[in-house]
C-alpha cells in the first residue's frame, strides 16, 4: 500500500528487493502485516508501503497480489507498461510478477495485498488469482461496487481485530473473509473479460464489413476508425485480438486477394486491375503487389496460365 511519503527517499533504493533486468522486485512485506499474517488491508496513503523508502514511482515488480479500490480520481497507473486511468469506484488488480509504477498523484481508497500461498489451492483456482489474461482495470456497476465495498470493509474489520481470537483462528477467519471478497472480485473480472471480448468481436465485425465494402478505394486505417467511431488504438486492439495482425495488414490482405482474383479470372490489363483495387498508378500497384507476394502481377498471372 503506497503513499507519497513512501516515495520521499529520492536517490535511495530502499535497500530492499531483488533487482532483475534492472527492475527492483519487492517481496510481500510480512513484517508490516498485523500479527505477521499473509495479507494486509487498509487505506491507501496511510503510511503503508512495500518497504521503507521504496521508490514506488519508479517501475518495479511485486511477487504478491495487490487490489486497489479507488474512492476518488482520476489517477494514472502503469501496469506491464500499459497506462490505466482509474476513477472513483474503479479497481486495479495487480498480480505477482507484473511490473507497475505509481504516479505522483495522491491515491485515495483501500488497498489489499496478499502473499502467494496464504489461500489454499482450491480457493486460488476458484478465484482465478493467476488469470493474467484478464484485464487489471475493473469497473463494477453500482450494486457490484456496494457489495465489494461491504465485503472489503468486513475483511478490514477482521484484519484489525487481533485480540478477540487466537492467532490460528484469526488467520482462518481472515482466509474465509478474503475468499468471499475474492470470489466477488473474480466474478467481476470474468464478466469484464467477457464483455471486452464481446466488444472486440463487435468492433472487428464492423471493421471487417467496412473493409469488405471499401477496400477498393479506402486503404486508410484512420479513415476506417473515423467512419466507425473508434479510436485507432481501439481498432488496433480489436483486429489484433481477432486475427493476430494489424488493421493495415488486414486491409492489405483483402486488397491482395482481390487483385489475385482479377489476375487469375479476368483478362483485364494490369493497370486496370490496379485501379480496381485502389491504385490509379500502375507502378505503385505493381510495387505493392510484389511487396506482398514476392512476384510481379504479370508473373503471378503467367504462373496460372
Amino acid at each position: 500500500m503506497a503513499d507519497r511519503n513512501a516515495q520521499d527517499g529520492a536517490g535511495n533504493d530502499g535497500g530492499a528487493g531483488e533487482v532483475i533486468d534492472g527492475i527492483r522486485t519487492f517481496p510481500f512485506p510480512v513484517d508490516l502485516s498485523l500479527s505477521g499474517v499473509g495479507m494486509q488491508v487498509g487505506a491507501m496513503g496511510s503510511g503503508r508501503t512495500w518497504r521503507a523508502k521504496a521508490l514506488l514511482e519508479r517501475v518495479h515488480r511485486i511477487d504478491f497480489h495487490v487490489v486497489m479500490l479507488f474512492h476518488s480520481g482520476p489517477v494514472r497507473h502503469m501496469i506491464d507498461f500499459a497506462e490505466y486511468e482509474v476513477s472513483a469506484g474503479d479497481i486495479l488488480w495487480i498480480r505477482p510478477g507484473q511490473v507497475h509504477r505509481f504516479s505522483h498523484a495522491d491515491y485515495d481508497g483501500t488497498a489489499l495485498t496478499m502473499q502467494p500461498g496464504f489461500l489454499p489451492r482450491a480457493t486460488v483456482e476458484a478465484t482465478g488469482l493467476y488469470r493474467y489474461d484478464q484485464p487489471p482495470l475493473l469497473r463494477p456497476g453500482p450494486e457490484q461496487l456496494a457489495a465489494l465495498e461491504h465485503s472489503l470493509a468486513q475483511l478490514e474489520r477482521e484484519y484489525v481485530d487481533t485480540t478477540t481470537l487466537p492467532l490460528s483462528l484469526h488467520t482462518s477467519v481472515l482466509r474465509h473473509s478474503l475468499t468471499a471478497f475474492l470470489l466477488r472480485l473474480a466474478h467481476l473480472a470474468a464478466s469484464s473479460a467477457e464483455a471486452a471480448r464481446e466488444q472486440t468481436d463487435t468492433t472487428f465485425t464492423r471493421f471487417r464489413e467496412a473493409v469488405e465494402k471499401g477496400f477498393a478505394t479506402n486503404h486508410s486505417v484512420s479513415a476506417y476508425a473515423d467512419a466507425l467511431g473508434y479510436s485507432r488504438r481501439t481498432l488496433v486492439r480489436a483486429v489484433r485480438a481477432a486475427t493476430g495482425e494489424t488493421p493495415k495488414g488486414f486491409i492489405d490482405k483483402r486488397v491482395i486477394l482481390e487483385a489475385k482474383r482479377l489476375l487469375a479470372h479476368t483478362d483485364l490489363p494490369i493497370g486496370r486491375i490496379g485501379v480496381a483495387v485502389g491504385f490509379p498508378d500502375s507502378a505503385n500497384f505493381s510495387k505493392f503487389f510484389h511487396q506482398h507476394t514476392d512476384t510481379a502481377p504479370a508473373g503471378f498471372r503467367a504462373e496460372l496460365r
